[in-house]
């Protein structure tokens, strides 16, 4: 017996071993691009293509000539306009998902059902099968003038088709807390934004997120409904020019930079999220 027990312990170990190196290589894998555009954004010569790793010198003017210089690409007012699109979505899109998700999973009214099936099904398609739909109807009601509005307007449209994760999320929650809080004289608001609410941070955290991140790093959309208005591109719009063959051997390295200051929001967004998000996992939904 103590010999099949070293037998497999041993197994074991050399089992933890393997999984321990593999994990190592896929982790050293997927950091290798990340270090590789941080080094070109810090790189001295230009261009597009280099023959080695290890950039020769190092500058922070890729930096510099980015945030200053507007001359051709306005990357700080881009910068603004994705980032004043990306936090109204977020709130507005927040909500309607956490409110149509609460009707939903708590309310029961006709059409429910069918409702949900046909929100669901649509969800299935991706967003940008509509796009021309949603472009003619936005010129038809005289939108199109103001690009960051219709933005704005598109992303917290169609949020509320995405209430199938935080649907299922309300349903684990106990029925019985509300129907505790009716017979005290609650309405379903108030057991939406008193009782809900407070016990659902894990999905409260990961609708901000998606919700910010969507508008915060869509082409698509912007493509279509900015068109030649300069002033009003998002970043993902407006660095996507910096790559055109007139422009991709001098700006090259100024478009490394603003990939690595795009990224910076939703790093700070999901770090300083993450520890409500944990808590909300590992304390549960309800404390008893």
């Amino acid at each position: 017996m103590k010999e099949k027990s070293k037998s497999y312990y041993g197994q074991q170990k050399a089992v933890n071993g393997f999984i321990q190196v593999l994990l190592l290589v896929l982790g050293i894998i997927w950091i290798l691009p990340l270090c590789w555009v941080i080094l070109t954004s810090f790189r001295e010569e230009p261009g597009s293509y280099t023959s080695y790793f290890w950039p020769k010198g190092f500058t922070v003017n890729n930096y510099v000539n980015l945030i200053t210089q507007d001359q051709q690409f306005k990357f700080t007012k881009w910068f603004f306009n994705t980032l004043l699109v990306s936090v109204i979505s977020c709130l507005g899109s927040t909500l309607i998902v956490l409110a149509v998700s609460f009707a939903l999973s708590r309310l029961r009214f006709k059409m429910r059902k069918p409702l949900m099936n046909v929100a669901l099904i649509l969800g299935m398609f991706p967003g940008f099968m509509s796009m021309i739909a949603v472009y003619y109807i936005l010129k038809g009601m005289n939108f199109l003038s103001n690009p960051l509005v219709c933005l704005t307007l598109v992303y917290i449209a169609g949020a509320g088709l995405q209430y199938y994760i935080a649907k299922g999320f309300f349903d684990t929650l106990p029925k019985a807390l509300d129907e505790a809080a009716y017979l005290d004289g609650a309405t379903k608001s108030q057991v939406f934004f008193k009782i809900t609410l407070p016990l659902s941070k894990p999905i409260i955290v990961y609708t901000i997120l998606t919700s910010f991140m969507a508008p915060w790093v869509d082409y698509i959309f912007p493509s279509i409904i900015c068109g030649s208005e300069y002033d009003s591109y998002t970043v993902a719009l407006g660095m996507f020019k910096m790559l055109e063959r007139e422009f991709i051997g001098a700006y090259y390295t100024q478009f490394a930079a603003g990939a690595v200051l795009v990224s910076i929001p939703i790093a700070a967004l999901f770090i300083s999220m993450q520890k409500y998000y944990v808590e909300g996992v590992t304390g549960g939904a309800v404390k008893g």
